[in-house]
């Protein structure tokens, strides 16, 4: 599919893309049999809606080309815009002068640079931990912590909203693994309560939930941990940039960043770059660099992106009002699509879903506002619940009144053409 190629929705049926969710536990004789049983893409990019994947020539930050189109991009976590920032681009060439394309080998062995060390303590110092450890993505960094840290004496309690990282992990981890409802202090306690007095705990939230925009009740699952005597880990992943003094997330937003044990997060999004990384007390940081499976066992982070993460964190203290900058653009378009009569569902952040239900019709909308130049994501179950298709738009602090209000002009011709 490409962005030229339109649809005519019109002469095909809506069929259900549920068909898929059954394929991935299939059984049989040849387990290259549920790949030719996956007809609900081919289904999707027949008909002109299928999203993902979507080649885009050059992205710009608040602007993309895609087929040589301009659109405005509403599904990017380049929060700040730093991507584009000409010194986190010259950062990168030049660690590539002095280092190379890559250190060629694991952090334990090899692959540990200066441009590494160097990081960990601006992170460590701006997040105010003792100390960091950075890995090569943030999905990784989730699967490093866990895997250290919870073994057959441990229990891991997850908010059922947490990223699919820190699910992934707990199935690695060789502890117990629990979720609670998600945001919810009641079951978290529940499930706290039941499990053994002697078995260490630790509960990991997301800060800033990925999909809704909505933020974690910090200050009460902090209370709840604490009384239960477990550990608390925040993966703040889409709140460094957006919430606390500076950008600082979540934590220091509630004030509470003296009371968190670990925090968790990714340069992929705020920092312009690609890795992740664990801040917290140094000899537990230390015990995850040695234990913790996806650093002693992946290629560490390429000098370029560390460079450009380096640089991305120097930017963002040094100018905090990009940090104001995303919050309004967010205000902005919550109060208006609110005022257009569509559901946001509980969204506090720049993360604004459009709530739209129905798979297909979330799909066939995509297509369309890509079409008259908006760039959203369409998520469907299980990203999120069931009849709860959404399109997820992101704003930056680089997008400016026009860009918004244009967007805002084309969502309201796509509730009026599909009235949902």
């Amino acid at each position: 599919m490409t962005h030229k190629g339109k649809s005519n929705l019109a002469e095909v049926s809506p069929p259900s893309l549920e068909g898929r969710l059954s394929l991935f536990s299939k059984g049989g004789k040849d387990v290259f049999s549920k790949a030719h049983d996956l007809v609900e893409a081919d289904m999707a990019r027949q008909m002109g809606i299928y999203p993902y994947y979507l080649p885009i020539d050059r992205n710009e930050g608040p602007v993309a080309i895609i087929d040589g189109k301009e659109v405005i991009m509403l599904g990017s976590n380049n929060y700040l815009g730093l991507t584009i920032h000409p010194e986190v681009r010259e950062a990168a060439v030049q660690a590539i002068r002095d280092y190379g394309t890559s250190m060629t080998g694991s952090r334990l062995l090899n692959g540990t640079s200066k441009l590494h060390q160097e990081l960990e303590g601006d992170l460590a110092e701006f997040f105010g931990k003792e100390a960091s450890l950075v890995f090569t993505t943030g999905y990784q960094a989730n699967l490093g912590v866990i895997s250290a840290l919870i073994n057959e004496g441990a229990a891991l309690v997850m908010d059922k909203g947490d990223h699919a990282s820190i699910y992934d992990a707990a199935r690695l981890s060789k502890g117990e693994a629990r979720g609670y409802k998600h945001n919810d202090l009641a079951d978290l306690s529940q499930v706290l309560e039941s499990i053994n007095s002697e078995t260490g705990k630790l509960v990991i939230v997301d800060g800033v939930f990925s999909m809704e925009g909505d933020v974690v009740d910090l200050p009460g699952v902090e209370r709840v941990v604490h009384k239960a005597g477990a550990r608390l880990a925040v993966d703040d992943a889409h709140g460094v940039g957006i919430l606390g003094p500076g950008g600082r997330g979540t934590a220091h937003h509630f004030g509470l960043q003296d009371k968190i044990d670990l925090m968790i997060g990714t340069f992929s999004k705020t920092l312009a770059s690609i890795g992740g990384f664990v801040a917290g007390e140094a000899k537990v940081v230390d015990f995850i660099r040695h234990f913790g499976r996806s650093i002693l066992f992946s290629a560490s982070l390429p000098p370029a992106s560390t460079a450009a993460a380096k640089k991305a964190l120097e930017i963002l203290k040094r100018e905090p009002e990009r940090v104001e900058r995303v919050n309004q653009n967010g205000r902005y378009m919550r109060e208006n699509l609110k005022s257009l009569g569509f559901d946001i569902g509980v969204s506090e952040t720049p993360i604004v879903p459009i709530v739209v239900g129905d798979e297909i019709l979330a799909l066939t909308i995509w297509r369309e506002l890509l079409d008259n130049g908006i760039y959203v994501n369409a998520v469907l179950y299980p990203a999120v619940q069931r009849d709860r298709a959404l399109l997820r738009t992101s704003y930056t602090s680089e997008h400016t009144r026009e860009h918004l209000d244009l967007a805002l002009e084309i969502f309201a011709k796509m509730k009026k053409k599909h009235g949902w």
